[in-house]
């Protein structure tokens, strides 16, 4: 039985959640962490993601009609032909979750290898390189610090996603002291957090 432990946080958007810490799957031998990182967009689980559902998802942990658009066109358009290996473009932009690990960026945080495992090491390494402030968590500095850190030369594109991925982390995560803790963006890297933030929003009855 997987072992848990809980951290309550309020993001500065005002929205409070508990971060459930499950050990199970994020210990380096799940094949399929990165899977369960997407998997929470996936709204009707047939496997595949489409920009709606993706619109639909940041829609249901609080975001705003604009940055939900923008990470729907943003994700879908960026990853849909990478998981769709030997297969003509489709104008749906759909992804194929189990596919997702081939649509794994360069410049990023090697936190999941190129099969979509969850890799300890490397996430520890993000504290332990950059979070000076505060052992367990990043300030906006330091995040701008390790996404500088991470960039492999010429690799824009790498660049880019990284940069959005980590800033729409930031700007939903971050508490009121402006600091993005370890343990959410742990809860991030195996999917529990958006379902959590989900369940915050609808008890709440708040619309973005």
């Amino acid at each position: 039985m997987a072992s848990s432990a809980t951290d309550s946080k309020t993001p500065s958007n005002g929205i409070q959640y508990e971060v459930g810490m499950c050990t199970a799957g994020v210990d380096g031998t799940d094949q399929n962490v990165l899977k369960k990182h997407v998997a929470f967009f996936d709204r009707n689980k047939d496997g595949v993601i489409y920009p709606w559902e993706t619109f639909q998802g940041f829609r249901a942990i609080g975001c705003g009609l604009l940055l939900s658009s923008f990470a729907a066109i943003f994700i879908n358009v960026g990853l849909s032909r990478k998981t769709r290996p030997g297969k003509s473009i489709s104008l749906s932009f759909p992804i194929e979750v189990n596919n997702i690990h081939k649509s794994k960026h360069g410049s990023d945080s090697g936190v999941y290898d190129s099969e979509g495992r969850f890799v300890p090491s490397k996430f520890e390494e993000i504290f332990n390189k950059h979070a000076h402030t505060n052992a367990n968590a990043l300030t906006s500095e330091e995040l701008q610090s390790m996404l500088k850190a991470n960039r492999v030369p010429k690799d824009f594109g790498g660049w880019v996603a990284s940069f959005v991925e980590w800033k729409i982390l930031y700007i939903l995560c971050k508490d009121k002291k402006g600091l993005l803790q370890k343990d959410t963006v742990r809860a991030v890297y195996d999917g529990s957090l958006f379902e959590q933030m989900a369940k915050e929003k609808a008890s709440s009855g708040k619309q973005a």
